[in-house]
């Protein structure tokens, strides 16, 4: 079983042999640690802070095995977009939903879907039409209408897992509310529009074309909904009916007398004692089973795992979270939020040594100054995007608002449009799906395009000053 695995591992291109492989998860689970202890010494920095430093960390070891293999590879594991989107990415998405706060989420959940769903529409109009424009002049290469359409889905799918360290959840609850809210649905909506695309026949576009595009695409962001509102209710009816949390034992008058003697001291011991016994294991196994189902189903019949598991996140934590003992409450609570955190730093560290893959630098080395033209374009046409539904959705947004603190300021609309710019392993997994063949091409404009994602990414993610921003607009 062990060789029939590893030899599937090999064969992905995620590891390389039995040796190499435990090399490999040696270093990466050192590495990971580093960044914990580094990201908690420099938890008070204004510039730094978990994700940057995971980013640095992971160039500096690409630089370090760049240059003990003689150039020839910076990275220990091959970027895998089923890696990110089957295993890093679910634990992230759903800890979000099970962590958000459900009163003031659904407070703006218009406004919400209107800059996730309507404003990535927008920006993935404009940056598509841009960047068909623009390189069409520099004669990139023979990039298709597919390729450049799907360009727009890449670059406007925002970085959920940065936006989730951007503000603070008690601190500015309207804004984190917003952008928090608004970069799942928009990580969501681009996975959506980036798989219509590549479902369709897109050489003779057309109006026929595009209303059957239009019809996929609300087909897919609906049923995904649905089925993850249905998994977190499944979840909660199985957990009240089967009761895994009744008494395995029955008290004898003994252990009665007990209790009552307990309950006059402290009530906190009858709790622990009637608790003795539950099966917190089943309830959390079963919890994060439901939740990890309901994203694998997602992706069985290609719909948008990502809002499904967030909805499935919101459900459980709504309903199933309240049918399950104490205890399972506050395993389950910080169970999600360590695995979402051990993934988020995964990622950035993945990323980070991915970044200096010298096969896709080594084709566009001869032409360096198209490279930093590109990326210099399409970080202008994500910032002309972002800007271009941020602001008028807003306003009409605020004309339906009573309350003046229902409404987003103008302070909170930059906040807005400046956190939702970061970029990052939705981006970069995306680009590997369009413009390489498991991991590799020797293609000029594609390694241009990944490179290029490369530069964005860590541009976007690196030049923010989040602390400034938050501390200058407090709800």
């Amino acid at each position: 079983m062990m060789i029939e695995i590893s030899s599937l591992l090999a064969k992905s291109g995620i590891l390389a042999s039995d040796h190499t492989s435990v090399v490999s998860m040696n270093l990466f689970v050192a590495l990971l640690c580093a960044c914990i202890v580094i990201g908690h010494l420099l938890e008070e920095s204004r510039w730094m802070n978990e994700s940057i430093t995971a980013l640095a960390i992971g160039l500096c070891t690409g630089v370090v095995i760049l240059l003990t293999s003689g150039w020839k590879s910076s990275h220990l594991l091959v970027f895998s977009e089923d890696l990110f989107f089957i295993y890093l990415l679910p634990p992230i998405i759903f800890n979000a939903g099970f962590q958000v706060k459900k009163k003031q989420f659904f407070r703006n959940f218009m406004t919400i879907m209107m800059f996730g769903a309507v404003g990535t529409l927008i920006s993935f109009i404009i940056v598509s039409l841009g960047a068909m424009h623009f390189f069409k002049k520099m004669n990139i290469g023979t990039l298709t209408i597919g390729d450049y359409l799907a360009i727009g889905a890449i670059f406007s799918a925002t970085d959920s897992v940065c936006t989730l360290q951007v503000l603070n959840q008690d601190e500015t609850p309207l804004l984190y509310s917003l952008v928090f809210g608004e970069g799942v649905v928009n990580d969501a909506t681009s996975v959506v529009l980036f798989n219509a695309i590549q479902s369709f026949d897109l050489s003779h576009l057309n109006s026929g074309v595009a209303l059957q595009l239009v019809g996929n695409f609300m087909y897919l962001f609906i049923s995904s909904t649905v089925l993850g509102v249905l998994a977190g209710l499944l979840s909660a009816y199985i957990i009240k009916k089967l009761y895994f949390g009744r008494l395995v034992y029955k008290l004898n008058a003994d252990e009665l007398s007990l209790c009552f003697l307990f309950m006059k001291l402290d009530g906190d011991y009858i709790n622990f004692y009637l608790n003795y016994g539950h099966s917190t294991d089943r309830e959390v196994a079963l919890m994060m089973l439901m939740a990890y189902l309901s994203y694998m189903l997602a992706e069985l019949f290609y719909l948008s795992a990502i809002l499904t598991v967030f909805f499935c996140g919101i459900v459980m934590s709504h309903y199933t979270w309240h049918n399950v003992t104490e205890s399972s409450r506050v395993t389950t609570k910080h169970a999600f939020a360590t695995l979402s955190f051990v993934a988020e730093i995964f990622i950035f560290l993945y990323v980070g040594m991915d970044a200096l893959d010298i096969e896709k630098w080594r084709v566009v080395s001869d032409s360096p100054g198209k490279s930093a033209v590109v990326s210099s374009i399409l970080l202008g046409l994500i910032l002309l995007g972002r800007a271009a539904f941020v602001f008028p959705l807003s306003f009409l947004s605020n004309l339906t608002k009573k309350s003046p603190y229902d409404k987003v300021d103008l302070k909170q609309q930059v906040t807005v449009w400046w956190a939702g710019l970061m970029r990052g392993a939705v981006s970069m997994a995306l680009a590997y799906n369009q413009f390489t063949s498991k991991g590799h091409t020797q293609l000029r404009d594609n390694a241009l395009m990944i490179t290029s994602t490369i530069t964005v990414v860590l541009f976007s993610t690196v030049v923010r000053h989040h602390k400034p921003l938050q501390s200058r607009t407090q709800d």
